[in-house]
């Protein structure tokens, strides 16, 4: 293994690490919201264990791929998702129709685009997963962008959905080379950064949003004007993740909590600002009992590399 192939997949497990604590840890939100706002206000952690999500397990396959190929290789991503694919993960309903019918050994080049009515899916699973392809890909925007793409078509052929899938690779390589900035820099500067770079979209108009919010806007004013991932769509999810990412560029937990205060679909939002905040603050700012909250993850990723 190279010195830069070794360098890039630590990035990957570092943006994997955040991603996976975020996502398990928001799992354990769905409550209902009277409930969710005692824990929100008391930073009173959920009881252990916290389980991943498809979010996790998804992610894992595209580090596998990252780790053998040294990029996206669509058709090995493609094998991957469906062999290890586990409905009690809580799937989307696209992917329990998907991931199995891959599995039997058909195409996804045929099937994903026949998602959503033939228009191809466009929800957030994709965004999330590319989090580990900005990391690996942090020292290089044009092949962050290019393999994040290559990442989201296996299975989310929608442009709103490759839209997503760059917004966080490239906000996961932003944070990365923002890290030795002292100040981070500014949300504004991050999110106009960011807007450059993701392709004509509803989501970089979010992202556009976000960026013009003010700064004493409050998280129910944010959720207003960008969703929370309620609608389950890349654009409804991406641009609040990262925000909220924006916000607490230097605070895993915090940022965590102001997801959490956003309600809706808490899992995927968290996993997304989680793996966009890890790069820039490292692993170690997760808090250990976090990490020991939850689940350990699968070996088949790893193959005996170091997590």
């Amino acid at each position: 293994m190279s010195s830069r192939h070794a360098e890039r997949l630590a990035r990957a497990r570092c943006a994997l690490q955040g991603l996976s604590v975020g996502d398990a840890f928001g799992q354990r939100l769905f409550v209902p919201p009277v409930v969710l706002r005692h824990i929100v206000a008391t930073r009173k952690l959920p009881i252990a264990p916290w389980y991943f999500t498809d979010e996790t397990n998804m992610a894992l396959s595209v580090y596998y791929v990252l780790s053998r190929h040294a990029g996206i290789d669509q058709d090995r991503l493609a094998r991957s998702l469906a062999e290890h694919y586990d409905r009690a993960r809580g799937y989307s309903l696209d992917m329990r129709s998907l991931l199995p019918a891959l599995r039997q050994g058909a195409s996804w080049r045929k099937l994903a685009p026949t998602l959503f009515g033939r228009k191809g899916s466009y929800g957030s699973g994709a965004a999330v997963r590319a989090a580990l392809v900005g990391a690996y890909f942090a020292d290089d925007f044009p092949a962050a962008i290019e393999h994040a793409r290559a990442s989201a078509e296996v299975t989310h052929s929608h442009p709103e959905a490759t839209a997503g899938a760059i917004a966080v690779a490239v906000a996961v390589a932003l944070a990365w080379q923002g890290r030795a900035s002292n100040p981070r820099p500014a949300r504004e500067q991050f999110l106009g950064h960011l807007m450059l770079l993701v392709p004509p979209s509803k989501v970089r108009e979010g992202i556009r949003r976000a960026h013009n919010l003010p700064p004493s806007v409050t998280v129910e004013e944010a959720v207003a004007e960008l969703g929370n991932g309620s609608r389950v769509t890349a654009q409804d999810t991406v641009p609040f993740a990262l925000w909220c990412a924006a916000q607490h560029p230097d605070d895993f937990c915090e940022a965590l909590w102001l997801v959490a205060s956003g309600m809706g679909d808490t899992d995927t939002t968290c996993a997304l600002t989680g793996a966009v905040v890890v790069m820039a603050t490292g692993a170690d700012a997760i808090p250990a009992v976090w990490r020991e909250n939850r689940e350990p993850l699968p070996d088949w990723a790893f193959n005996g590399q170091a997590r």
